[in-house]
């Protein structure tokens, strides 16, 4: 195994890390697609990026392509006419970005995105945090979207 080779290995083992640790968090949460989906995807992208990034940089946009499927396998629509799993989806995209900059070489930026993306998922979570869900304030405007005078 020659030293380019370790360097790559690295660079998929941070997105693989990186993915696992998002998945766990949805895992926890019960959302439709956990830790083994989320590291899958990670490792993936890093894996295809790693490999192709440099002779071939339009391989991203299949990646991008392709993730855009799994996400919407992942949204459904309940017997109200609401959708679920946007959020799943949406993190599924996160996750998908966190692989190709870490397979791209960037480690440290695929920390910060991760430790972002945790963040806005758990915000609602964490009690001084939860000041900035906005689904917390939803229905404290009713009377102003009242149309009746």
């Amino acid at each position: 195994m020659s030293h380019h080779d370790i360097v790559l290995l690295g660079r998929v083992a941070v997105a693989f890390a990186l993915s696992f640790v998002i998945g766990f968090e949805r895992e926890l949460r019960g959302a439709p697609a956990g830790d083994r989906t989320f590291a899958l995807v990670g490792t993936g992208a890093a894996a295809i990026t790693a490999v192709a990034f440099g002779p071939s940089p339009q391989t991203v946009a299949g990646v991008v392509t392709g993730i855009g499927f799994i996400g919407a396998g992942l949204v459904v629509r309940s017997g109200r006419g609401m959708l679920k799993g946007i959020t799943s989806a949406a993190t599924i995209f996160a996750v998908a970005a966190i692989g190709i900059v870490a397979g791209s070489g960037h480690a440290v930026l695929a920390v910060i995105v991760a430790a972002v993306v945790l963040l806005d998922l758990e915000l609602r979570y964490v009690p001084v945090l939860r000041l900035f869900d906005a689904g917390r304030y939803k229905g404290m405007d009713a009377e102003r979207d009242d149309p009746r005078p």
